[in-house]
């Protein structure tokens, strides 16, 4: 009984020690992002706030998940967004993008032929398409209007370099800066968001914070 137990613990241990080095491979990669911001994150957002149409974000396979998470964001903090996604795009919902709009799309590795296509097509019909991909020399970096490139660091943030897990997390802190950036060179107020946010525990919240929260 003893020798099961000690076999019990140990499989725990390697359990609870497996788990913690996801989160500390992944806690370092989102470390290195605040000095990934720089002079070419303000261009970013002088354009967005200078735009007549609307932000479209888009992208394929986790990219795209990642891509619909910042529309929703950007719209809620008072930046006009939707998310379009790469295949129905190339289906026809590109008809829906103008030239007045500006597209940010997503993709690590910058090989994913539809993306690539899209942007392709896009910036052919005069629209600015931003690539936010790790890879700035991909197809899809060089189809696109401007490039951001968004290193993870460590590498294995992403398991064997492969699955999307680091990397999702800090595309999303990226795209968290330019949200909440937005919202504060707006003036977006708190009473904005409750206003275009009824449902959910957003939409009953009456005491509201006196500022954004955002200063660093």
């Amino acid at each position: 009984m003893s020798s099961l137990e000690d076999l019990h613990d140990d499989v725990d241990s390697r359990i609870v020690s497996t788990a913690r080095g996801v989160i500390e491979r992944e806690a370092r990669a989102l470390s290195g992002v605040p000095a990934q911001i720089g002079p070419d994150f303000a261009q970013i957002v002088q354009a967005v706030l200078a735009l007549e149409g609307k932000v479209v974000t888009t992208g394929t396979g986790t990219s795209g998940i990642m891509a619909e998470r910042l529309a929703h964001l950007l719209a809620v903090s008072g930046t006009p967004a939707f998310y379009l996604p790469c295949l129905d795009a190339l289906h026809g919902g590109m008809g829906a993008i103008s030239a007045s709009d500006y597209v940010i799309a997503f993709s690590k590795g910058g090989r994913s032929d539809e993306l690539i296509q899209l942007t392709s097509r896009l910036v052919a019909r005069g629209v600015h398409v931003l690539a936010v991909t790790e890879k700035p020399d991909s197809p899809f970096a060089a189809a696109a209007s401007t490039v951001v490139r968004l290193r993870t660091d460590p590498v294995d943030a992403d398991p064997g370099g492969l699955i999307a897990m680091g990397s999702t997390l800090v595309v999303g802190a990226w795209g968290d800066a330019l949200a909440a950036t937005l919202m504060r060179l707006r003036d977006h107020s708190w009473e904005d968001v409750v206003d275009i946010h009824p449902g959910g525990y957003v939409g009953v919240q009456h005491e509201l914070p006196e500022d954004q929260g955002l200063d660093s």
